[in-house]
C-alpha cells in the first residue's frame, strides 16, 4: 500500500471532519497500525485505536454468536464532549477510528465522509 494514499486519507479526515481530533487506521486481526494523525498532542490515536480494537472484536464475535448475518458498519461512542466513531471495512480487515469534538462535529456529515473514503481505502489496503 502506498504511504502517499494513506497520508492523503488521513489529511482528508483532518480537513473534512468538523471538530477533528484524531484518526487511526488499524488492521483488525493483528492490531497493526497502518497510520494515524492527531491535532491534539495529548491524544494518542494509536493507543485509542488499540483499546477500541477490543470493542470491535467483541462486537464481531457477538454478531457471529447470535447468527445475525449482519455487517457492522460503524460503532458510535458518545462521550461528554467528544464523539468516537469506529468504522469497519466491508471486508472486516481494518477499522478506522475517528475522534471529533462533539460541539463542532456533524454526525451525519462525519459518517458520510468516512463512507466516501472507506471503500477506496479498502482497495488500497488489500
Amino acid at each position: 500500500m502506498s504511504n502517499d494514499f494513506l497520508n492523503v486519507f488521513l489529511n482528508e479526515m483532518k480537513t473534512n471532519v468538523n471538530g477533528f481530533i484524531a484518526v487511526a487506521v488499524t488492521e483488525i486481526e493483528s492490531g497493526l497500525s497502518f497510520g494515524n494523525l492527531t491535532v491534539d498532542p495529548g491524544f494518542d490515536p494509536e493507543l485509542a485505536a488499540a483499546y477500541n480494537l477490543e470493542v470491535v472484536k467483541a462486537k464481531l464475535n457477538a454478531v457471529k454468536a447470535l447468527n445475525l448475518n449482519q455487517d457492522i458498519e460503524d460503532i458510535l461512542i458518545t462521550l461528554s464532549n467528544q464523539i468516537h466513531i469506529i468504522d469497519i471495512s466491508p471486508n472486516k480487515k481494518f477499522m478506522i477510528y475517528l475522534a471529533a469534538d462533539a460541539s463542532k462535529a456533524n454526525l451525519g456529515m462525519t459518517r458520510a465522509v468516512l463512507r466516501k473514503h472507506k471503500l477506496e481505502l479498502e482497495k488500497n489496503l488489500a
